[in-house]
């Protein structure tokens, strides 16, 4: 009993110091009018930086979108990456901070890439990381994708493999096989003459007028094609429970850049987490008691320190 309670002492002093290791500082960076608040954790100021690119939605730097999704992967991803001597820095997506809402109006896929392509500038200038590690996830792989050259390493989780029209209209027949043809039409009209004249109500919350000029500029990037320009070690990540980017999608950026190497994680979905019962796939973006895939961590841990 005696030495029970001994180890249980010393486990807990030794968890306390290992916490206690982890330095977190707020940082706020800014394009702009538009302010980008983060979070900037580590144990080291020389060892290897990962940096976070969120996938749509409004994406707070914790992986949670106001008070409905609340997954919590970003955070967990974040506390992991750290427990394994790797910093981590993820900020507030610029249409998830309140303060950013009046200068959101005439957003473009664009405004996105810099907002990252600052928070690097940042971090470069003002720290000294032994190197700089991009991640991707889901919209941001191919946001990554056009910034990896910028950096030492680049990992896409969940990458598109084909360009934002197209993927819409894919998950769209999934969904509701009905509206395939409208959607494909409505692309076709917004492509062609940069507006939707009378949108379909079911498909308002994806073609509302405010959203319009974001597709066009999104619509012009083909990750296969930024896949190709990529000059630094990359590895790309699907998961077998991903609902909404599937392992064809992996593979078509891998085949586009076959120095890449691809991993397939098994019961891991779209927000990161092990996912054993499908009932719990959509359970899981709104709860932080699932646990995020350790198969993933361990992936990433090993290429980030194997290079």
């Amino acid at each position: 009993m005696i030495r029970f309670l001994l180890f249980t002492v010393l486990y807990l002093v030794t968890f306390i110091c290992s916490f206690a290791q982890v330095t977190t500082e707020d940082i706020l960076v800014k394009n702009d009018s538009i302010e980008l608040p983060g979070t900037l954790s580590f144990t080291k100021k020389n060892e290897p930086l990962v940096v976070w690119i969120h996938g749509s939605g409004n994406v707070d730097r914790n992986g949670n979108q106001g008070n409905v999704i609340k997954a919590n992967y970003i955070k967990q991803f974040r506390n992991a990456m750290n427990a394994n001597n790797i910093a981590f820095f993820s900020y507030d997506k610029r249409t998830s901070n309140k303060k950013n809402f009046k200068y959101l109006k005439d957003i473009s896929f664009e405004d996105l890439v810099e907002d990252v392509k600052i928070s690097i500038q940042y971090l470069k200038k003002n720290y000294h990381f032994s190197k700089i590690v991009l991640v991707g996830h889901s919209q941001g792989s191919l946001i990554g994708a056009l910034l990896a050259n910028d950096v030492d390493m680049y990992i896409s989780l969940a990458g598109p493999g084909e360009s934002v029209d197209k993927a819409i209209v894919r998950q769209v027949s999934q969904s509701a096989p009905h509206l395939k043809l409208i959607t494909e039409l409505h692309l076709q009209e917004l492509n062609k003459t940069g507006t939707i004249k009378e949108v379909n109500p079911m498909l308002l919350s994806l073609f509302k007028p405010q959203n319009q000029a974001f597709l066009i500029s999104w619509m012009k990037y083909n990750p296969i094609e930024v896949f190709k320009t990529i000059q630094k070690p990359t590895l790309i990540i699907n998961g077998t429970k991903d609902s909404q980017v599937t392992i064809a999608d992996a593979k078509k950026l891998h085949n586009s850049l076959p120095t890449s190497q691809l991993v397939i994680i098994e019961n891991m979905n779209h927000v990161l987490k092990d996912i054993i019962k499908d009932e719990d796939n959509r359970k899981s973006y709104f709860s932080s008691e699932f646990p995020i895939s350790k198969e993933l961590i361990s992936t990433i841990v090993t290429f980030i320190k194997k290079q």
